[in-house]
C-alpha cells in the first residue's frame, strides 16, 4: 500500500488493542483467542471468511468491520484511514 508503514501499523495495533482478541506475530501481549490468529495473513484466502483478501479491503475492514461486513463480531476500531492502511501493511508482512 503506497505510503503505508508497517512500523506505524504495529504501533496502531498496540494502541487500539487488536491483540486483546487476536494472536498477532510481533505483539507479545496480550494474545487473545476470541478472534482468529493473524499469522500469515497474506496467505489467507478471505478476510473474515467472506471478503476478498486485498489491502484496500483489509484497511476498510479493520477500520469499520460492521460497515464493511454487517453482522461481524469485530467492532469498528478507532483508526484513521492512514492508520488502517498502516495496520494492513503490518499484517501483510506477518508470517
Amino acid at each position: 500500500m503506497p505510503q503505508a508503514s508497517p512500523a506505524r501499523g504495529k504501533a496502531a495495533i498496540e494502541r487500539v488493542g487488536c491483540a486483546a482478541c487476536h494472536q498477532i506475530p510481533g505483539i507479545r501481549w496480550p494474545q487473545g483467542g476470541s478472534g482468529p490468529s493473524l499469522a500469515g495473513f497474506a496467505e489467507q484466502g478471505l478476510i473474515a471468511g467472506r471478503l476478498p483478501n486485498r489491502p484496500d479491503m483489509l484497511a476498510a475492514f479493520v477500520r469499520n468491520a460492521p460497515g464493511v461486513l454487517p453482522g461481524t463480531t469485530m467492532p469498528a476500531m478507532p483508526l484513521s484511514e492512514g492508520e488502517a492502511r498502516d495496520v494492513a501493511a503490518y499484517l501483510y508482512g506477518t508470517r
